[in-house]
């Protein structure tokens, strides 16, 4: 990850193998530009070439996790393009929310603050989000005369929530409370504003001690499997789940369990069972 110097976030790489992101234009809440966008696609995609990144943390610093895309870097070059200019920018944003869905590591997001617009749909994107309780959240286009299916959001909402809430939020673009995310299901749990990182990095800690090619396969069948029937999925499970029955994993943690052992998952730098 060396070869890319990212000027919009920074980037860490603990012992562990958890990847940490964070947005650190705090004085601008975070807010994405164009080379954001694109630097934080390419990263994410680079990160699937990376054995020893096995989980990734996504954070923002200071009191937000996103606002969305840059209003003075964005919003007023946008009024310049003509259509071919204006898919070209929706298409890249859309490929950053692609990248968080297509790398195959477990990803939580540490939705420290304000989560809105683009900021609401990366946070959708990731697999886990733990949220603090000052967190709000809106996916806020229709408040500035856009469509709500943005980045990918319509897809996306609906498998998280339900039709119904997703439906609330898209049409109406209102701000969600972190405890009214958490009754809906948009998060995975609500901390104090100073628990919100640990937490998250505590999760990606535990999911990057477990077993790196099943979380893959995990990640990949979540993907594939929406649009399949239902005997479809049952035969790509069952194809999915052999090819694990030949991963060592498979045979270390019953050795493990023969033994009474913690077991030690391929390439993992710290059982989590063994942690205090």
């Amino acid at each position: 990850m060396k070869e890319i110097a990212p000027r919009g976030f920074k980037y860490a790489l603990s012992p562990l193998g958890v990847a940490e992101i964070t947005l650190n234009r705090p004085e601008r809440l975070n807010s994405l530009t164009f080379e954001i966008y694109q630097e934080l696609r390419d990263v994410l995609l680079a990160m699937g070439d990376h054995d020893e990144i096995r989980a990734i943390v996504l954070t923002g610093e200071g009191r937000a996790f996103c606002s969305g895309g840059d209003v003075e870097d964005i919003i007023g070059e946008l009024f310049a393009r003509d259509m071919k200019g204006l898919v070209e920018f929706t298409r890249v944003t859309g490929q950053l929310i692609g990248a968080l869905r297509k790398v195959r590591r477990p990803v939580v997001a540490a939705v420290n603050g304000v989560c809105v617009g683009a900021g609401a749909v990366m946070a959708l994107a990731c697999d886990f989000r733990i949220a603090s309780d000052t967190a709000k959240f809106g996916f806020i286009f229709p408040k500035v005369g856009l469509c709500g299916a943005d980045m990918g959001a319509a897809y996306l909402l609906p498998r998280v929530v339900g039709l119904g809430h997703a439906s609330e939020l898209l049409f109406l673009g209102d701000i969600v409370r972190a405890d009214r995310a958490l009754a809906i299901g948009l998060v995975n749990e609500v901390t104090p504003p100073g628990e919100c990182l640990p937490r998250a990095r505590k999760l990606a800690e535990r999911l990057a001690s477990g077993p790196a090619f099943a979380h893959s396969m995990t990640k990949q069948m979540l993907e594939s499997e929406v649009s399949m029937t239902l005997e479809q999925a049952l035969e790509a499970e069952a194809q999915a789940q052999a090819i694990c029955m030949q991963h060592p994993d498979f045979r270390a943690s019953f050795e493990a369990w023969q033994k009474k052992a913690p077991i030690r998952f391929a390439g993992a730098q710290l059982d989590f069972k063994d942690k205090p």
